[in-house]
């Protein structure tokens, strides 16, 4: 391969790579997380690095003891954390793909755990919801 040949294709795989930097930044400015707690009376929103960014209480909340809705404050925040956490491992993943770049990623995902890692069912019932009513 000639040089000239070369060098063409390596300016062409620099334009392609930072379009897809480009793109992967335009995505990552758009990740969020809303959650909202299963009777409706908490919803927040955080933003990429998992901040909270709002919190809407409805008027359900005032009749909450200050300790539950503290706790259905802070569980409703770690859900959308959690959402955010699957919404960045997607995108890294597809830019990124497997690999050590990936696990540096998701090591410092704002949740805090691996993404995709919602409780199940057991974990439901060995720490139920706390029923007030």
């Amino acid at each position: 391969m000639d040089p000239e040949q070369w060098l063409a294709q390596y300016d062409k795989r620099l334009a392609e790579v930072a379009s897809r930097a480009k793109d992967a930044s335009a995505r990552l400015r758009q990740v969020g997380g809303t959650a909202s707690s299963p009777r409706g009376e908490v919803t927040v929103r955080v933003s990429a690095s998992g901040t909270l960014e709002d919190l809407t209480l409805t008027p359900a909340a005032r009749g909450l003891e200050s300790d539950e809705l503290a706790r259905l404050i802070l569980d409703t925040t770690r859900r959308a954390r959690r959402e955010v956490s699957v919404q960045i491992d997607g995108l890294s993943t597809r830019y990124l793909g497997e690999g050590p770049a990936l696990e540096v990623i998701r090591q410092h995902l704002p949740a805090g755990v691996p993404a995709g890692n919602d409780p199940d069912d057991d974990d439901y019932f060995a720490n139920p919801p706390e029923i007030t009513r």
